[in-house]
């Protein structure tokens, strides 16, 4: 049984060229804490984490750099497993 393809290497090195670029989340456009690493950073909403543009449960590559996105913790676990990221709610009033 193989092991989660999530703790090899050239996942960690597809991760390590993502935190590397600095970039804002994909998601709010907000400045993501890069400087949060460790055990905190699993807990922390503003820390760094991997999204895939096209999620994994849909067909996404989990080693394509092209479907890696740099985002937010909190942002990352609210869109879940959705292609797109989730539309403001408006108001029923006409």
């Amino acid at each position: 049984m193989a092991g989660n393809p999530r703790n090899g290497r050239p996942y960690r090195r597809l991760t390590t060229y993502q935190r590397g670029l600095g970039l804002p989340c994909w998601l709010c456009g907000g400045e993501i804490a890069y400087w949060i690493t460790g055990p905190e950073a699993g807990r922390h909403p503003e820390a760094f984490t991997l999204d895939h543009a096209v999620p994994l449960s849909l067909g996404g590559a989990l080693l394509d750099p092209a479907n890696a996105r740099s985002a937010h913790r909190r942002c990352n676990s609210a869109r879940g497993n959705r292609s797109t990221a989730a539309q403001s709610r408006r108001s029923r009033r006409w």
